[in-house]
């Protein structure tokens, strides 16, 4: 490793070489004068104010719905057998709760996707936001 003297003594030079810094202070401001003006939306919108005044955190969470599907197409409500109609009921009267529970969908492993995608769709439209699957965890080998 070379060092400039700077004088004749021999000594190290105990001045600190500011040039690269510089370069690089400069190279980052221009990065951040051509990046800042993208940062900015052209479109302007305005959007709603969160309310976290009104919000009651001593609610507990709703606990989850269950919805099982069978690979014949069979419909269970909470382990209870049901039709799709009163299905639709149940799972409209579950999005009017506050707060809304979570509609977990266990469906056998050989169930045709469209009816799944059934029970989705319908969870769905009743206005349920929160639809989950049940699986069964892989164990190690």
């Amino acid at each position: 490793m070379a060092f400039s003297t700077g004088n004749e003594s021999g000594a190290p030079m105990s001045e600190i070489n500011v040039t690269p810094l510089v370069d690089v202070m400069l190279v980052l401001l221009i990065i951040f004068m051509i990046t800042a003006p993208l940062m900015s939306h052209k479109i302007k919108v305005e959007l709603p104010q969160a309310n976290l005044e009104h919000r009651d955190e001593k609610l507990p969470p709703a606990p989850p719905v269950t919805v099982t599907v069978t690979e014949d197409g069979k419909l269970y409500w909470n382990d209870s057998l049901v039709t799709h109609d009163l299905l639709e009921s149940q799972l409209s009267v579950a999005a009017q709760r506050t707060p809304q529970p979570e509609v977990q969908i266990r469906a056998d492993d050989t169930t045709k996707y469209h009816i799944i995608e059934d029970v989705v769709n319908t969870a769905q439209m009743q206005g349920i936001a929160k639809v989950g699957f049940v699986a069964t965890k892989e164990r190690p080998r």
